[in-house]
């Protein structure tokens, strides 16, 4: 607008950008099947596999490269993680790939620099998601070995030294993508044996309750976010998939797709700054070590109040995402 402008009575603007990923920094060590935790621009990924072994490593992420960090104590694949770079939980998982492979029950916990030993779960599983933090986590269905993979519905709940058994999913599942914190968390999708679900089930601390179904039926995708904020990305259906989906608490909705469709993969952060790092290929032949970065779809909603007579521009803001610049004298209201 040029020139002078008398407004009485609010007027709102708005202004959306589409949500979308962007390439990241490569991972050191391509893998699938890992455990990550924190964030966008603090994020950690430990062990995994890629044919024709265990990948028994440990990375950081800053929000432009990873860098190695300590190796956990116990190599193995297809295991639990959640928490933050420098507080983080790595539970469960399989060793001896890709025959004669063994589940594992112990737990670790990673205060930044190294990891140390945990109290054991209780129920013997592998391919089970965790939410939470180091000291209050969840751990969230999972499977027995090949060829049968049956799923289970057993979660158990840890408090930094010792893990109890918590209620159990209404469906059974392995693979699920997994959010939240331990007593608002969710699952969604995953493996029934022997295919794909769309299920959402929200956790309140004590018992499981549906939620609203995924857009897209699948398994091992990775999931980022909280109970009413959540994301699911990637995943197998079986054929790979790149889509994402977003969550409001109670329906899903379509954002924007992966660059590369995998499977197997890990995520960290929220909804609208998430992470996708690793995963592998539907056969399983090759890790990947690309990484993408989320962002949400935006928008800026803003009311003002303009006075001809003082020139004050009272601004008033229901969402910012942006910068609203004004000419003249502002007044905070």
């Amino acid at each position: 607008i040029t020139g002078s402008l008398a407004v009485l009575g609010n007027v709102g603007f708005s202004y959306n950008s589409t949500a979308g990923w962007t390439a990241g920094g490569a991972m050191i060590t391509a893998r699938y099947l890992s455990g990550g935790a924190g964030v966008q621009n603090s994020a950690l990924v430990f062990n995994g596999y890629a044919p024709p072994s265990m990948r028994n490593c440990t990375e950081e992420y800053n929000g432009t490269s990873w860098a190695a960090s300590n190796a956990m104590i116990t190599g193995r694949f297809g295991l639990g993680g959640t928490g933050t770079q420098n507080a983080a939980l790595g539970f469960s998982g399989a060793t001896n790939p890709p025959t004669n492979t063994t589940i594992v029950t112990c737990t670790e916990e990673y205060d930044g620099a190294t990891w140390a030993t945990g109290g054991a779960m209780i129920t013997t599983r592998w391919y089970s998601p965790g939410a939470g933090t180091q000291n209050a986590a969840l751990a969230i269905g999972g499977s027995g070995v090949a060829p049968t993979y049956t799923a289970c519905s057993c979660t158990e709940e840890y408090d930094g030294t010792a893990w109890a058994v918590a209620s159990g999913l209404i469906t059974a599942r392995f693979g699920s993508a997994a959010s939240g914190i331990q007593n608002a968390s969710l699952a969604s999708g995953g493996n029934t044996t022997p295919s794909a679900t769309a299920c959402t089930e929200e956790y309140n601390g004590t018992v499981w309750a549906a939620g609203g179904a995924l857009i897209t039926a699948r398994d091992q995708s990775a999931g980022a976010g909280f109970q009413n904020s959540g994301l699911v990305f990637g995943g197998s259906t079986p054929t790979l998939v790149s889509c994402t989906e977003a969550y409001n608490g109670s329906t899903w909705s379509t954002g924007g797709a992966l660059i590369q469709a995998r499977y197997a993969l890990e995520g960290a952060g929220t909804q609208n700054e998430a992470l996708a790092f690793g995963g592998a290929t539907p056969a399983g032949a090759s890790g990947y070590s690309c990484t993408e970065e989320y962002s949400g779809a935006s928008g800026l909603i803003q009311a003002f109040d303009y006075s001809n007579i003082t020139g004050n521009t009272s601004i008033r803001s229901a969402r910012v995402t942006e910068t609203l610049s004004v000419t003249g004298s502002v007044k905070a209201i």
